[in-house]
């Protein structure tokens, strides 16, 4: 009967903590990246290259008069870097915005 009894309290803390165990939660993250398109056809081939920027990318969004890309993507599959050389791999250069920024403010002082 105690064999019975620890063998069931063995399962139920085994479910248990099988259940407890959350798989990881896909985060996504947003970053705006500054580029050097100048044109409709450079739009164009961003929109029509989405999967060269890399794995998990979500959304992407160009705004041309402010020469803007907005790329919202799982960070658990990519990363900025890997996006910025997607970029380069269309003949596009970009920078995540907060870094051309910061670049910038730099060259002021």
């Amino acid at each position: 009967m105690k064999k019975l009894l620890i063998v069931c309290l063995t399962l139920m803390m085994g479910t248990g903590l099988a259940m407890a165990e959350k798989p990881a939660s896909k985060k996504s993250v947003t970053t705006v990246f500054t580029t050097d398109i100048d044109c409709e056809h450079c739009v164009q081939k961003i929109m029509n290259n989405v999967p060269s920027l890399g794995k998990g990318i979500k959304d992407v969004q160009v705004d041309l008069s402010k020469k803007e890309v907005t790329v919202v993507y799982d960070a658990s599959k990519n990363n900025d870097a890997n996006i910025v050389k997607g970029f380069a791999s269309l003949k596009v250069k970009a920078e995540p915005k907060a870094a051309a920024e910061k670049k910038s403010d730099a060259q002021k002082k």
